[in-house]
């Protein structure tokens, strides 16, 4: 029996059409709503990763859960129930072609810009004398475009948005004030457990007239997170910073030889490593929520979502 889910082939009621991501299988029901599996295949340099990562799944899946239910006074979302512990039941939403960055600290994607001299990111400018991993003073959007699979998003700026009629400006404008609402509320959780959210990034979608906030959000995935404890010291020496996120997957790829780049093997993934991956996504989860992981039975994952989520659409659709 599979002790992780790497592809999911199910049939459920009221099935439409399924979509495949990089890590999410998603079936569309009735054309209303969406079965999100959230499968514990695991990518980067957006390249899928040829084994799965046990409790990967039900660790993005659970943190996404407990964050969309703390925020759901400030934006109405898409998730209406999790039937398994991978999965996620809500409202089909027809999505806004942004993504929505916001950034905290100058990191990441944004100081090699800045370091390589660019002053201005998608339209904000920003002053001289930064460093690396320096606080804004107040956090910034920097949305992008979403491409196709396979394809990397774009910067784009607000005015670009607005003009270009990608997203009408009243909408936008709704958009950017939920973005900072709730990414001030990660923050607020982030904090209360000794951590800063630095940067993650938002998905937005309309259903009959209104926004809601989609997909997952404040996940290692999607989040850099810093420890506070030490940064400031860590800061003003230039070090870098301790950090959660799956950068420690892309630093093993790259120690061994791996980027993404034609030509390149992915080196193996021992039994070891995979587990060692699994073991820093259970951290992830305890750090970011503050509570002890409880590992599903992963006997047989796959048996396990399909009858859960039989179970539930069965007594969802009398």
């Amino acid at each position: 029996m599979a002790k992780t889910i790497v592809n999911s082939g199910f049939s459920f009621p009221g099935q439409r059409s399924k979509y495949k991501g990089k890590v999410r299988d998603v079936y569309n029901i009735d054309d209303k709503y969406l079965l999100m599996i959230v499968s514990d295949r695991i990518s980067a340099f957006d390249v899928v990763l040829p084994e799965g990562i046990p409790y990967k799944g039900q660790v993005l899946n659970q943190i996404a859960a407990r964050f969309l239910d703390a925020t759901a006074d400030i934006v109405p979302n898409w998730k209406i129930a999790t039937p398994d512990p991978t999965v996620t039941f809500g409202h089909r939403c027809e999505p806004y072609p942004v993504e929505m960055i916001v950034r905290a600290y100058l990191t990441g994607s944004s100081w090699r810009s800045y370091k390589a001299g660019a002053r201005e990111i998608c339209g904000i400018r920003l002053p001289d004398g930064m460093k690396e991993h320096q606080r804004f003073p107040e956090p910034v959007i920097t949305p992008t475009t979403k491409a196709e699979q396979g394809k990397h998003d774009e910067d784009i700026s607000r005015d670009e948005i607005i003009s270009s009629g990608l997203v009408p400006e009243n909408e936008y404008k709704l958009i950017e004030q939920y973005t900072l609402e709730v990414f001030r509320r990660g923050s607020e959780i982030a904090a209360s457990h000794g951590l800063i959210l630095v940067d993650t990034k938002y998905e937005f979608g309309k259903k009959d007239g209104k926004i809601y906030l989609i997909d997952e959000i404040n996940t290692p995935d999607s989040s850099r997170y810093f420890y506070s404890d030490g940064y400031m010291e860590r800061f003003e020496k230039g070090e870098q910073q301790k950090q959660l996120s799956k950068e420690f997957v892309r630093e093993w790829l790259m120690a061994n030889g791996f980027q993404g780049r034609p030509g390149e093997t992915v080196p193996e993934m021992t039994e070891k490593f995979v587990n060692e991956v699994s073991e820093r996504y259970i951290e992830l989860y305890e750090k970011i929520i503050g509570e002890r992981f409880v590992k599903a039975d992963i006997s047989d994952v796959p048996g396990r979502i399909e009858k859960n989520c039989l179970d539930f659409l069965g007594s969802f659709q009398k």
